[in-house]
């Protein structure tokens, strides 16, 4: 629908230029920006999990 040029191309050109982006801005978050956010809240609370664990231990 994005390299179409016969009749109607005028009206899906933009939306085929919506629908290709999404798909490539879904891939790329999906795949770099998700787990890299998931790997950093996981490393944040096991590290405030073993601040707590040390707490504890010290009030023994």
């Amino acid at each position: 629908m994005l390299v179409l040029a016969g009749t109607g191309a005028e009206v899906q050109k933009p939306l085929a230029t919506v629908v290709i982006g999404g798909l490539i801005t879904s891939t790329i978050l999906t795949l770099f920006v998700l787990p890299a956010i998931t790997g950093l809240v996981l490393r944040r609370r096991r590290f405030n999990d073993s601040a707590k664990l040390e707490t504890r231990i010290e009030s023994l």
